[in-house]
């Protein structure tokens, strides 16, 4: 079963840019995920009232899959979770999530 979890982001008003780019589409997240076959996509989402509160939902195909890529990847994701700390002024999980498919 397809799972997720997402991660909400407190971020400074100065490092709004940096942090779009580095938690967007092709920014260095998505790219250190994409070397795991087993990714599936990024969502960014933006709070349309609080404009520095932002949401991040990343899907892998399963959790074992995700486990997987944090045991091989684990000095590259600690790395890049140090330089991505520069831009927000709080960060927390909110959860995991296993995506329902239909009824």
């Amino acid at each position: 079963m397809t799972f997720c979890y997402i991660w909400e982001f407190r971020v400074k008003p100065s490092t709004i840019e940096a942090f779009e780019v580095a938690y967007g589409p092709d920014g260095p997240w998505v790219r250190l995920f994409r070397r795991s076959p087993d990714y599936l996509r990024t969502e960014l989402l933006k709070d349309s009232v609080d404009s520095f509160r932002y949401l991040t939902v990343d899907y892998w195909q399963d959790r074992r899959a995700y486990e997987r890529f944090r045991g091989d990847f684990r000095t590259e994701f600690e790395d890049l979770d140090e330089t991505c700390r520069a831009y927000t002024e709080s960060e927390g999980r909110i959860g995991d999530f296993e995506v329902q498919d239909g009824p």
